[in-house]
């Protein structure tokens, strides 16, 4: 239903205010707030029957166009507009266009809410869940992702539909947005969200509804969304919904006793789905492999029926479905009994850019997976000496382009050495692909190309002709799966502070999922990272992603996610 224009009158003003009966009874005390200052905890709006609830169905009330309501409570201080007006694309000349689509925006802090932000930013890096969401491009050439239904918008739950809205808002301005309607929603699912606190935090931010909330955690605010993200459509075709699809690996978990006194005793086998693999830290942990090595095998207490005790069994867990989209938690808060609090392990872990999650699978997928993993492999190195050869081609070509097209082959030794690199380049090229069948020996190599180097698209397309011949049968039919088990690293958030119930949260994504670079041509920069810092986004290059290792109060990586290397 569209938003209707309604009325407020407090102290004696009146307002015109838009209400969305789609949208949850708070959202429109939010924006009674903005317009009265009123606190929505101190508000009260009369309606027929009573008092507007937060929970209060519009169809209960059934709103006109034009109607009025009133507004009971003391108004404190207004919020404060944005330094600067909110500009939509739309509205910009083509050089402001260029520079706002250059970097994407950030997220206004609304009181310690840096972890909803940063979450946030790190599932901007999965497109297919943009797609699903409906969330419009700003580019209206872009097509859609495979599986959707152009044109068709989906039908969503209330927290679904709020996020898909915010990113369209985020893809359409270049000025910060405050995620209000998405975080009340939030907090109405979760009410753990809405907790408050007097206790100070270390990034702390005007509470603009109200004041005085606590810090949460990232990690459980990731779980909270993408429960919610469950009853969103899949791909068209499959009765599956997208975080089954995209997000879902499902894992084997075997248990024997490890008590000699019940050896005799079967063990037990069980299946169930995961979201996130947990990186278990301690002090032996050194790389995130290990600790996710030691989550994958442990030890558990569990009542024996052969005893009729508790005792010790091993745990043995192995993945028999991996994602396209792999979410890593560093279980870097841990409980301490001895002080009754939970506390962070600062540890410094390293993790991978690339990883390969081939060895925690069961041996059934691992041999589905290992014939393209390792050609992938191979592929990824070919294509990084042709990109070596493309730059080397096009920095020999540029000083020999500007000499004039007449000179004699003897004018000057300078002639020379340019026509000796150029040559060096192409013997380069010959030992790291075969020539272009029927390729005249009198054809000059051309500068664009990359010397005798066909274009790239070419080279893409024979290479996923042949990695799709070994993907398994079973895997070609499951929408959503890894086939190779091969990850790149796509989003971070990171921990700032030492406790665990205070600190700052910090989203990074790579530069590349906002800028996808051109087949042939990336670049160095392509592999920088976009800080999100609430409204503060920069560049964070990519030699710093180590200083997210952790090892002090600084920030330390918790949550990672890891995307499916693509096949072309």
């Amino acid at each position: 239903m569209a938003p209707i224009s309604v009325n407020i009158k407090h102290s004696g003003k009146s307002y015109t205010l838009d209400l969305d009966p789609d949208l949850p009874a708070k959202a429109f005390k939010e924006a009674v707030y903005q317009s009265t200052g009123v606190p929505v905890d101190r508000m009260k709006v009369m309606v027929k029957g009573g008092v507007l609830k937060d929970d209060t169905p519009w169809q209960k009330i059934n709103p006109k166009a034009g109607q009025t309501f009133m507004v009971i409570g003391a108004a404190g201080e207004l919020p404060k507009p944005p330094e600067q007006p909110i500009v939509f694309l739309e509205d910009m000349d083509d050089a402001e266009l260029a520079e706002a689509l250059a970097k994407p925006v950030g997220l206004r802090n609304l009181g310690n809410t840096c972890y909803m932000n940063a979450t946030l930013q790190t599932m901007r890096a999965i497109p297919e869940l943009q797609t699903a969401l409906g969330v419009e491009k700003a580019d209206a050439t872009t097509t859609d992702a495979p599986g959707a239904m152009p044109g068709v918008a989906p039908t969503l739950t209330p927290l679904p539909a709020a996020m898909g809205t915010l990113f369209t808002n985020m893809q359409r301005t270049a000025d910060v947005l405050a995620p209000v309607a998405f975080l009340n929603l939030l907090r109405e699912i979760n009410p753990q969200f809405a907790e408050r606190s007097h206790s100070h935090s270390s990034n702390p931010m005007p509470a603009m509804m109200g004041g005085g909330y606590a810090q949460q955690d990232a990690d459980e605010c990731l779980t909270t969304i993408v429960s919610q993200l469950g009853s969103v459509p899949g791909a068209a075709g499959s009765n599956k919904k997208f975080v089954e699809q995209y997000m879902t690996g499902e894992m084997t978990r075997v248990l024997k006793p490890a008590d000699p006194a019940a050896a005799d005793e079967p063990p037990s086998t069980s299946s169930e789905n995961v979201l996130k693999i947990t990186c278990n830290i301690d002090s032996t942990v050194n790389y995130m492999a290990s600790g996710i090595q030691k989550s994958l095998s442990q030890t558990v207490v569990k009542r024996s029926p052969t005893l009729g005790r508790d005792a010790d069994y091993t745990q043995e867990s192995r993945m028999t479905r991996l994602p396209s989209y792999l979410f890593v938690h560093m279980a870097r808060f841990a409980w301490r009994a001895d002080i009754n609090k939970k506390v962070k392990i600062m540890r410094k872990v390293k993790f991978p850019t690339e990883y390969d999650a081939v060895d925690l699978c069961d041996d059934e997928l691992k041999n589905k997976l290992l014939p393209v993993s390792r050609r992938l492999k191979a592929v990824e190195k070919e294509r990084e000496e042709r990109r070596k050869v493309r730059r080397r081609t096009k920095t020999a070509a540029a000083p020999s382009a500007s000499k004039p097209a007449a000179a004699a082959p003897a004018a000057s030794a300078d002639v020379e050495m340019a026509d000796a690199a150029t040559a060096t380049a192409a013997t380069a090229t010959a030992t790291t692909t075969p020539a272009v069948e029927g390729e005249g020996a009198e054809k000059k190599p051309s500068a664009e190309e990359g010397g005798e180097l066909e274009p790239e698209s070419l080279y893409r397309e024979r290479e996923l002709a042949e990695l799709q011949g070994l993907v398994h049968e079973s895997l070609k039919g499951d929408v959503g799966a890894s086939v190779s088990g091969l990850y790149e690293l796509v989003g971070i958030v990171t921990h700032k502070g030492a406790a665990a119930d205070a600190g700052h949260y910090i989203g990074f994504v790579k530069r590349s999922v906002f800028h996808p670079p051109k087949l042939g041509e990336e670049t160095e920069a392509d592999e920088d990272w976009y800080k999100f810092d609430d409204d503060k986004v920069s560049v964070f290059p990519k030699d710093k992603l180590t200083t997210l290792d952790g090892g002090g109060e600084d920030s330390s990586a918790y949550v990672l996610l890891y995307k499916a290397k693509p096949l072309a």
